[in-house]
Protein backbone atom coordinates (compact mmCIF):
# COMPACT_ATOMS: atom_id res chain seq x y z
CA UNK A 1 0.00 0.00 0.00
CA UNK A 2 2.68 2.29 0.63
CA UNK A 3 4.73 1.95 -2.58
CA UNK A 4 1.04 2.40 -3.96
CA UNK A 5 0.59 6.06 -2.43
CA UNK A 6 4.26 6.78 -2.38
CA UNK A 7 4.02 6.05 -6.70
CA UNK A 8 0.65 8.36 -6.40
CA UNK A 9 2.70 11.07 -4.72
CA UNK A 10 5.19 11.17 -7.81
CA UNK A 11 3.24 10.70 -10.16
CA UNK A 12 1.08 13.96 -8.74
CA UNK A 13 3.98 15.95 -8.23
CA UNK A 14 5.47 15.30 -11.64
CA UNK A 15 1.84 16.23 -13.24
CA UNK A 16 2.20 19.40 -10.99
CA UNK A 17 5.81 20.42 -12.39
CA UNK A 18 4.96 19.36 -15.75
CA UNK A 19 1.84 21.24 -16.04
CA UNK A 20 2.20 23.94 -13.74
CA UNK A 21 0.78 27.09 -14.13
CA UNK A 22 2.81 29.95 -15.64
CA UNK A 23 1.95 33.34 -14.35
CA UNK A 24 1.61 36.09 -16.69
CA UNK A 25 0.22 37.26 -19.88
CA UNK A 26 0.12 34.64 -22.70
CA UNK A 27 0.69 36.81 -25.81
CA UNK A 28 -1.79 37.55 -28.34
CA UNK A 29 -1.15 39.55 -31.52
CA UNK A 30 -2.57 43.01 -31.19
CA UNK A 31 -5.57 43.81 -33.34
CA UNK A 32 -3.61 46.32 -36.54
CA UNK A 33 -5.84 48.66 -39.02
CA UNK A 34 -4.42 48.21 -42.34
CA UNK A 35 -5.58 49.39 -45.61
CA UNK A 36 -7.62 47.52 -48.32
CA UNK A 37 -5.05 48.30 -50.99
CA UNK A 38 -2.44 51.32 -52.06
CA UNK A 39 -3.75 54.94 -53.07
CA UNK A 40 -0.87 54.61 -55.48
CA UNK A 41 -0.87 51.68 -56.84
CA UNK A 42 -0.09 50.64 -60.65
CA UNK A 43 -2.56 48.28 -62.51
CA UNK A 44 0.46 47.31 -64.30
CA UNK A 45 2.13 45.73 -61.02
CA UNK A 46 3.53 41.86 -60.94
CA UNK A 47 4.07 39.93 -58.37
CA UNK A 48 7.66 39.32 -58.60
CA UNK A 49 8.15 40.58 -54.71
CA UNK A 50 9.82 37.08 -54.02
CA UNK A 51 12.42 36.87 -56.98
CA UNK A 52 15.81 38.59 -56.86
CA UNK A 53 14.69 41.50 -58.43
CA UNK A 54 18.05 42.74 -58.70
CA UNK A 55 18.67 40.07 -61.50
CA UNK A 56 16.07 42.14 -63.83
CA UNK A 57 18.24 45.29 -64.42
CA UNK A 58 20.07 42.51 -66.73
CA UNK A 59 23.67 43.48 -65.56
CA UNK A 60 26.03 40.68 -64.37
CA UNK A 61 28.48 43.37 -62.71
CA UNK A 62 25.74 44.25 -60.36
CA UNK A 63 24.36 41.12 -59.82
CA UNK A 64 28.26 39.93 -58.94
CA UNK A 65 28.60 43.09 -56.72
CA UNK A 66 25.33 42.50 -54.55
CA UNK A 67 27.01 38.69 -54.41
CA UNK A 68 30.26 39.34 -53.07
CA UNK A 69 28.41 42.47 -50.63
CA UNK A 70 26.28 39.59 -49.14
CA UNK A 71 29.63 37.57 -48.10
CA UNK A 72 31.64 40.00 -46.98
CA UNK A 73 29.74 43.13 -45.78
CA UNK A 74 31.12 43.92 -42.30
CA UNK A 75 28.03 44.98 -41.33
CA UNK A 76 25.82 41.98 -41.85
CA UNK A 77 28.56 40.04 -40.90
CA UNK A 78 28.39 42.01 -37.43
CA UNK A 79 24.89 40.93 -37.32
CA UNK A 80 25.31 37.08 -37.84
CA UNK A 81 27.79 37.11 -35.29
CA UNK A 82 24.85 38.67 -33.17
CA UNK A 83 22.69 36.08 -33.67
CA UNK A 84 25.00 33.47 -32.10
CA UNK A 85 25.34 35.36 -29.65
CA UNK A 86 21.48 35.49 -28.73
CA UNK A 87 21.13 31.66 -29.76
CA UNK A 88 23.76 31.07 -27.07
CA UNK A 89 21.88 33.38 -24.40
CA UNK A 90 18.04 31.32 -25.57
CA UNK A 91 20.53 28.36 -24.08
CA UNK A 92 21.50 29.85 -21.05
CA UNK A 93 17.72 31.06 -20.37
CA UNK A 94 16.72 27.70 -21.05
CA UNK A 95 19.23 25.84 -18.86
CA UNK A 96 17.65 26.33 -15.15
CA UNK A 97 14.45 24.33 -16.55
CA UNK A 98 16.53 21.18 -16.38
CA UNK A 99 18.39 19.73 -13.47
CA UNK A 100 22.03 20.83 -12.71
CA UNK A 101 24.28 17.78 -12.37
CA UNK A 102 27.95 17.78 -11.17
CA UNK A 103 31.17 16.25 -10.25
CA UNK A 104 33.75 16.61 -7.57
CA UNK A 105 36.42 14.90 -6.27
CA UNK A 106 39.56 16.34 -3.47
CA UNK A 107 42.36 15.09 -2.10
CA UNK A 108 44.79 16.79 0.88
CA UNK A 109 46.33 16.26 3.74
CA UNK A 110 46.15 17.98 7.09
CA UNK A 111 47.26 18.49 10.81
CA UNK A 112 45.16 19.71 13.49
CA UNK A 113 45.82 21.62 17.03
CA UNK A 114 46.81 19.01 19.51
CA UNK A 115 45.70 21.63 22.58
CA UNK A 116 42.45 22.95 21.21
CA UNK A 117 39.33 22.50 23.01
CA UNK A 118 38.79 19.06 21.87
CA UNK A 119 41.64 17.12 22.40
CA UNK A 120 42.84 14.57 19.93
CA UNK A 121 42.23 10.57 20.19
CA UNK A 122 45.15 8.98 20.81
CA UNK A 123 44.70 7.23 17.89
CA UNK A 124 43.68 9.65 15.82
CA UNK A 125 46.58 10.07 13.21
CA UNK A 126 47.96 13.83 12.93
CA UNK A 127 48.87 15.05 10.25
CA UNK A 128 45.77 12.83 7.97
CA UNK A 129 44.66 12.61 4.63
CA UNK A 130 41.47 13.07 3.49
CA UNK A 131 39.59 11.94 -0.17
CA UNK A 132 36.41 12.81 -1.44
CA UNK A 133 34.34 11.88 -4.65
CA UNK A 134 30.83 13.11 -5.17
CA UNK A 135 28.05 13.66 -7.54
CA UNK A 136 25.67 16.52 -6.79
CA UNK A 137 22.34 17.63 -8.28
CA UNK A 138 20.04 20.92 -8.06
CA UNK A 139 16.83 21.30 -9.54
CA UNK A 140 14.13 24.13 -9.15
CA UNK A 141 10.84 23.25 -9.50
CA UNK A 142 9.22 25.50 -11.82
CA UNK A 143 5.99 26.20 -10.33
CA UNK A 144 5.13 29.69 -11.40
CA UNK A 145 6.66 29.65 -15.11
CA UNK A 146 9.21 32.05 -13.97
CA UNK A 147 12.28 30.21 -15.97
CA UNK A 148 9.71 28.97 -18.80
CA UNK A 149 8.85 32.83 -19.32
CA UNK A 150 12.23 33.54 -18.99
CA UNK A 151 12.78 31.10 -22.11
CA UNK A 152 10.19 32.40 -23.83
CA UNK A 153 11.41 35.95 -23.54
CA UNK A 154 14.90 34.74 -24.84
CA UNK A 155 13.71 32.83 -27.85
CA UNK A 156 11.96 35.76 -29.39
CA UNK A 157 14.97 37.93 -28.27
CA UNK A 158 16.91 35.21 -30.72
CA UNK A 159 14.50 35.18 -33.19
CA UNK A 160 14.52 39.49 -33.22
CA UNK A 161 18.08 39.09 -33.94
CA UNK A 162 17.48 37.19 -36.93
CA UNK A 163 14.77 39.21 -38.30
CA UNK A 164 17.59 41.69 -37.37
CA UNK A 165 19.82 40.60 -39.22
CA UNK A 166 17.33 40.40 -42.43
CA UNK A 167 16.59 43.92 -42.15
CA UNK A 168 20.57 44.80 -42.22
CA UNK A 169 20.41 42.22 -45.66
CA UNK A 170 17.37 44.72 -46.96
CA UNK A 171 19.38 47.55 -46.29
CA UNK A 172 22.92 46.31 -48.12
CA UNK A 173 20.96 44.73 -51.12
CA UNK A 174 19.14 47.79 -51.68
CA UNK A 175 22.04 50.15 -50.51
CA UNK A 176 24.20 48.02 -53.26
CA UNK A 177 21.77 48.82 -55.87
CA UNK A 178 21.27 52.18 -55.60
CA UNK A 179 24.73 52.45 -55.12
CA UNK A 180 26.15 50.98 -58.19
CA UNK A 181 22.83 52.75 -60.03
CA UNK A 182 23.99 56.29 -58.86
CA UNK A 183 27.64 55.36 -60.03
CA UNK A 184 26.42 54.74 -63.44
CA UNK A 185 24.31 58.29 -63.07
CA UNK A 186 27.43 60.42 -62.64
CA UNK A 187 29.30 58.25 -64.88
CA UNK A 188 26.51 59.58 -67.73
CA UNK A 189 26.73 62.81 -66.71
CA UNK A 190 30.71 62.96 -66.63
CA UNK A 191 30.53 61.82 -70.34
CA UNK A 192 27.99 64.89 -71.05
CA UNK A 193 30.50 67.55 -69.56
CA UNK A 194 33.11 66.40 -71.14
CA UNK A 195 31.41 66.06 -74.79
CA UNK A 196 30.08 69.64 -73.78
CA UNK A 197 33.23 70.55 -72.66
CA UNK A 198 34.78 69.62 -75.99
CA UNK A 199 32.26 70.75 -77.91
CA UNK A 200 32.75 74.48 -76.35
CA UNK A 201 36.91 74.40 -76.53
CA UNK A 202 36.26 73.80 -80.24
CA UNK A 203 33.88 76.69 -80.35
CA UNK A 204 36.41 78.73 -78.60
CA UNK A 205 39.60 78.06 -80.79
CA UNK A 206 37.33 78.93 -83.86
CA UNK A 207 36.39 82.21 -82.18
CA UNK A 208 39.61 82.95 -81.14
CA UNK A 209 40.48 83.00 -84.66
CA UNK A 210 37.93 84.88 -85.80
CA UNK A 211 38.63 87.25 -82.78
CA UNK A 212 42.70 87.77 -84.01
CA UNK A 213 41.34 87.99 -87.95
CA UNK A 214 38.75 91.08 -86.49
CA UNK A 215 35.77 89.43 -87.60
CA UNK A 216 34.02 89.33 -83.67
CA UNK A 217 34.35 91.90 -80.89
CA UNK A 218 36.03 90.74 -77.73
CA UNK A 219 32.54 90.54 -75.96
CA UNK A 220 31.62 87.84 -77.96
CA UNK A 221 34.74 85.64 -77.20
CA UNK A 222 34.43 86.21 -73.81
CA UNK A 223 31.24 85.08 -73.79
CA UNK A 224 32.16 81.96 -75.67
CA UNK A 225 35.07 81.48 -73.02
CA UNK A 226 33.25 81.54 -70.19
CA UNK A 227 30.36 78.90 -70.99
CA UNK A 228 33.57 76.58 -72.04
CA UNK A 229 35.09 77.53 -68.52
CA UNK A 230 31.76 76.52 -67.11
CA UNK A 231 31.60 73.47 -68.44
CA UNK A 232 35.18 72.39 -67.17
CA UNK A 233 34.02 73.28 -63.68
CA UNK A 234 31.78 71.02 -63.95
CA UNK A 235 33.63 68.16 -64.26
CA UNK A 236 36.14 68.12 -60.97
CA UNK A 237 32.71 68.42 -59.50
CA UNK A 238 30.80 64.77 -60.90
CA UNK A 239 35.18 63.20 -60.94
CA UNK A 240 34.67 64.20 -56.95
CA UNK A 241 31.20 62.94 -56.66
CA UNK A 242 32.12 59.99 -58.52
CA UNK A 243 35.18 58.58 -56.40
CA UNK A 244 33.36 59.36 -53.56
CA UNK A 245 30.68 56.95 -54.51
CA UNK A 246 33.38 54.15 -55.16
CA UNK A 247 34.56 54.64 -52.01
CA UNK A 248 30.75 54.08 -50.29
CA UNK A 249 30.38 51.48 -52.58
CA UNK A 250 33.85 49.64 -51.57
CA UNK A 251 32.64 49.65 -48.07
CA UNK A 252 29.11 48.07 -48.70
CA UNK A 253 31.40 45.51 -50.18
CA UNK A 254 33.68 44.96 -47.72
CA UNK A 255 36.69 46.18 -48.95
CA UNK A 256 39.12 49.19 -49.05
CA UNK A 257 38.23 51.94 -51.11
CA UNK A 258 38.91 51.70 -54.71
CA UNK A 259 38.17 51.44 -57.88
CA UNK A 260 34.39 49.38 -59.27
CA UNK A 261 34.16 47.49 -61.49
CA UNK A 262 31.59 48.83 -64.40
CA UNK A 263 29.10 46.95 -66.68
CA UNK A 264 26.19 48.08 -68.58
CA UNK A 265 25.49 52.13 -68.92
CA UNK A 266 22.60 53.77 -67.38
CA UNK A 267 20.65 53.72 -70.63
CA UNK A 268 21.17 50.21 -70.55
CA UNK A 269 20.16 49.09 -67.47
CA UNK A 270 16.75 47.60 -67.55
CA UNK A 271 13.84 49.00 -65.18
CA UNK A 272 12.91 46.12 -62.58
CA UNK A 273 8.86 45.78 -62.52
CA UNK A 274 6.62 47.62 -60.28
CA UNK A 275 6.29 44.60 -57.67
CA UNK A 276 2.47 44.06 -56.01
CA UNK A 277 0.71 42.86 -53.13
CA UNK A 278 -1.05 43.90 -50.41
CA UNK A 279 -1.03 46.12 -47.91
CA UNK A 280 -1.76 43.51 -44.84
CA UNK A 281 1.19 41.19 -46.31
CA UNK A 282 4.08 43.22 -44.98
CA UNK A 283 2.87 42.06 -41.36
CA UNK A 284 4.54 39.14 -42.58
CA UNK A 285 7.30 40.48 -45.44
CA UNK A 286 9.00 43.42 -44.16
CA UNK A 287 11.41 41.64 -41.34
CA UNK A 288 11.92 44.99 -39.18
CA UNK A 289 8.26 44.41 -38.63
CA UNK A 290 8.66 41.20 -37.52
CA UNK A 291 11.58 41.98 -35.35
CA UNK A 292 9.11 44.62 -33.82
CA UNK A 293 6.56 41.81 -32.72
CA UNK A 294 9.24 39.60 -31.63
CA UNK A 295 10.24 42.25 -29.11
CA UNK A 296 6.99 42.51 -28.34
CA UNK A 297 6.53 39.03 -27.37
CA UNK A 298 10.01 39.09 -25.88
CA UNK A 299 8.55 41.93 -23.45
CA UNK A 300 5.22 40.39 -22.55
CA UNK A 301 7.21 37.28 -21.46
CA UNK A 302 9.15 39.40 -19.12
CA UNK A 303 5.74 40.47 -16.99
CA UNK A 304 5.43 36.96 -15.77
CA UNK A 305 9.47 36.42 -15.00
CA UNK A 306 8.74 39.88 -12.86
CA UNK A 307 5.23 38.35 -11.42
CA UNK A 308 6.80 34.95 -10.48
CA UNK A 309 8.84 36.87 -8.21
CA UNK A 310 6.21 36.97 -5.97
CA UNK A 311 6.02 33.45 -5.23
CA UNK A 312 7.93 31.12 -3.72
CA UNK A 313 11.06 29.16 -4.91
CA UNK A 314 10.72 25.49 -4.56
CA UNK A 315 14.44 23.97 -5.28
CA UNK A 316 15.47 19.83 -5.04
CA UNK A 317 19.39 19.51 -3.95
CA UNK A 318 20.48 16.28 -3.40
CA UNK A 319 24.30 14.78 -3.10
CA UNK A 320 25.97 11.18 -2.91
CA UNK A 321 30.05 10.77 -2.93
CA UNK A 322 32.39 8.83 -0.70
CA UNK A 323 34.57 10.50 1.97
CA UNK A 324 37.97 8.81 3.68
CA UNK A 325 40.93 9.88 5.39
CA UNK A 326 42.54 6.73 3.52
CA UNK A 327 42.42 6.45 -0.23
CA UNK A 328 42.40 2.14 -0.34
CA UNK A 329 39.00 2.42 1.39
CA UNK A 330 37.48 5.51 -0.20
CA UNK A 331 35.02 3.40 -2.23
CA UNK A 332 33.49 1.38 0.48
CA UNK A 333 30.49 1.19 2.02
CA UNK A 334 31.27 2.59 5.08
CA UNK A 335 32.74 5.74 3.50
CA UNK A 336 29.34 6.82 1.70
CA UNK A 337 27.48 9.81 1.90
CA UNK A 338 24.78 10.95 1.01
CA UNK A 339 21.96 13.85 1.48
CA UNK A 340 19.05 15.61 0.19
CA UNK A 341 17.30 18.42 0.84
CA UNK A 342 14.06 20.55 -0.65
CA UNK A 343 15.13 24.18 0.77
CA UNK A 344 11.53 26.94 0.43
CA UNK A 345 12.30 30.40 -0.24
CA UNK A 346 9.35 32.96 0.07
CA UNK A 347 10.46 37.14 -0.12
CA UNK A 348 8.04 38.32 2.45
CA UNK A 349 8.92 42.53 2.52
CA UNK A 350 11.42 43.28 -0.61
CA UNK A 351 10.86 47.43 -0.19
CA UNK A 352 8.72 47.51 -3.22
CA UNK A 353 11.30 46.13 -5.22
CA UNK A 354 8.85 43.52 -6.77
CA UNK A 355 6.19 45.78 -7.62
CA UNK A 356 8.78 48.05 -9.12
CA UNK A 357 9.95 44.90 -11.31
CA UNK A 358 6.70 44.48 -12.47
CA UNK A 359 5.61 47.95 -13.36
CA UNK A 360 8.66 48.40 -15.27
CA UNK A 361 7.73 45.35 -17.47
CA UNK A 362 4.01 46.38 -18.29
CA UNK A 363 5.46 49.43 -18.78
CA UNK A 364 8.00 47.78 -21.47
CA UNK A 365 5.66 45.74 -23.20
CA UNK A 366 3.43 48.91 -23.42
CA UNK A 367 6.46 50.80 -25.02
CA UNK A 368 7.08 47.62 -27.42
CA UNK A 369 3.28 47.31 -28.36
CA UNK A 370 3.73 51.27 -29.50
CA UNK A 371 6.79 50.66 -31.43
CA UNK A 372 5.30 47.62 -33.11
CA UNK A 373 1.93 49.58 -34.58
CA UNK A 374 4.37 52.64 -35.33
CA UNK A 375 6.94 50.16 -37.13
CA UNK A 376 3.63 48.95 -39.24
CA UNK A 377 2.42 52.66 -40.04
CA UNK A 378 6.28 53.40 -41.21
CA UNK A 379 5.84 50.84 -43.63
CA UNK A 380 2.63 51.91 -45.38
CA UNK A 381 4.32 55.16 -45.61
CA UNK A 382 7.65 53.99 -46.90
CA UNK A 383 5.35 51.97 -49.75
CA UNK A 384 3.32 54.76 -50.38
CA UNK A 385 6.36 56.47 -50.88
CA UNK A 386 7.62 54.66 -53.05
CA UNK A 387 4.37 53.95 -54.84
CA UNK A 388 4.03 58.12 -55.34
CA UNK A 389 7.82 58.46 -55.73
CA UNK A 390 8.38 55.70 -59.05
CA UNK A 391 4.49 57.25 -60.77
CA UNK A 392 5.41 60.78 -60.74
CA UNK A 393 9.51 60.46 -61.48
CA UNK A 394 8.52 58.48 -64.71
CA UNK A 395 5.74 61.43 -65.64
CA UNK A 396 8.58 64.17 -65.04
CA UNK A 397 11.27 61.70 -67.04
CA UNK A 398 9.07 61.37 -69.67
CA UNK A 399 8.31 65.57 -69.75
CA UNK A 400 12.36 65.94 -69.54
CA UNK A 401 12.92 63.38 -72.41
CA UNK A 402 10.48 65.57 -74.96
CA UNK A 403 12.46 68.66 -73.43
CA UNK A 404 15.74 67.25 -74.14
CA UNK A 405 14.47 66.91 -78.08
CA UNK A 406 13.21 70.17 -78.44
CA UNK A 407 16.24 72.06 -76.86
CA UNK A 408 18.20 70.10 -79.34
CA UNK A 409 16.44 71.40 -81.62
CA UNK A 410 16.34 75.02 -80.38
CA UNK A 411 20.29 74.82 -80.45
CA UNK A 412 20.66 73.65 -84.08
CA UNK A 413 18.53 76.41 -85.09
CA UNK A 414 20.19 78.94 -83.19
CA UNK A 415 23.20 77.97 -84.36
CA UNK A 416 22.46 78.22 -88.14
CA UNK A 417 20.33 81.66 -87.56
CA UNK A 418 23.41 82.94 -85.43
CA UNK A 419 25.97 81.38 -88.40
CA UNK A 420 23.59 83.13 -91.69
CA UNK A 421 23.74 86.26 -89.34
CA UNK A 422 19.58 86.57 -88.32
CA UNK A 423 20.55 86.56 -84.74
CA UNK A 424 23.62 87.17 -81.71
CA UNK A 425 25.75 84.73 -80.21
CA UNK A 426 23.51 85.02 -76.81
CA UNK A 427 21.15 82.88 -78.64
CA UNK A 428 23.13 80.21 -79.33
CA UNK A 429 25.14 80.38 -75.84
CA UNK A 430 21.15 80.25 -74.32
CA UNK A 431 20.40 77.53 -76.24
CA UNK A 432 22.94 75.18 -75.46
CA UNK A 433 23.31 76.27 -71.38
CA UNK A 434 19.50 75.28 -71.25
CA UNK A 435 20.36 72.00 -73.53
CA UNK A 436 23.16 71.06 -71.42
CA UNK A 437 21.21 71.42 -67.30
CA UNK A 438 18.49 69.63 -69.10
CA UNK A 439 20.48 66.69 -70.62
CA UNK A 440 22.41 66.43 -66.72
CA UNK A 441 18.99 66.84 -65.25
CA UNK A 442 17.09 64.12 -67.46
CA UNK A 443 20.30 61.45 -66.37
CA UNK A 444 19.39 62.39 -62.83
CA UNK A 445 15.74 61.86 -63.04
CA UNK A 446 16.98 58.60 -64.81
CA UNK A 447 18.86 57.30 -61.83
CA UNK A 448 16.02 58.73 -59.26
CA UNK A 449 13.56 56.45 -61.29
CA UNK A 450 15.68 53.52 -60.46
CA UNK A 451 16.39 54.61 -56.71
CA UNK A 452 12.67 54.84 -56.58
CA UNK A 453 11.97 51.46 -57.40
CA UNK A 454 14.82 50.06 -55.68
CA UNK A 455 13.30 52.09 -52.87
CA UNK A 456 9.79 50.33 -53.35
CA UNK A 457 11.19 46.39 -53.69
CA UNK A 458 12.94 47.48 -49.39
CA UNK A 459 9.61 49.19 -48.36
CA UNK A 460 7.56 45.79 -50.05
CA UNK A 461 9.94 42.79 -48.62
CA UNK A 462 8.82 39.50 -49.29
CA UNK A 463 10.36 36.41 -50.32
CA UNK A 464 13.28 37.94 -52.03
CA UNK A 465 14.92 38.76 -48.61
CA UNK A 466 15.21 34.90 -47.97
CA UNK A 467 17.11 34.36 -52.08
CA UNK A 468 19.62 37.21 -50.87
CA UNK A 469 20.16 35.13 -47.50
CA UNK A 470 20.84 32.40 -48.81
CA UNK A 471 23.51 33.90 -51.01
CA UNK A 472 25.32 34.42 -47.43
CA UNK A 473 25.79 31.08 -46.02
CA UNK A 474 29.33 30.73 -47.77
CA UNK A 475 30.32 33.28 -45.12
CA UNK A 476 28.53 31.08 -42.11
CA UNK A 477 30.76 31.05 -39.08
CA UNK A 478 33.09 33.99 -40.27
CA UNK A 479 33.97 36.64 -42.75
CA UNK A 480 36.14 37.09 -45.05
CA UNK A 481 38.60 39.54 -46.03
CA UNK A 482 39.78 40.98 -50.14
Amino acid sequence: MKGKVKRFIAIMLLCLILGGCMVGPDYRRPAVETPRSWRFAEKEARDVVNTPWWEQFDDPVLVELIGVALRENRELLIASARVEEFRGRYGVARSPLFPQLGAGASAGRKRSTERGQVPLSATARNPADLFNVSLFASWEIDFWGRYRRGAEAARADLLGTEEGRRSVIVSLVTSVAGAYVNLRDLDRQLEIARRTADTREESYRIFTLRFQGGLISELELSQVKSEYEQALATIPAIEKAIAQQEDALSVLLGRNPGPIRRGNPIDGLTLPAVPAGLPSELLESRPDIRQAEQELISANAQIGVARARYFPRISLTGLFGWESTNLSGLFSGPARTWSWAAPITQPVFTGGAIAGQVETAEAFREEALLRYRQAIQSAFRDVEDALVDQKRTREQLQAQARQVEALRAYARTARLRYDNGYTSYIEVLDAEQSLFTAELGYVQTQGGLFQALINLYKAMGGGWVVAAEKMTLPAAGGGGSR
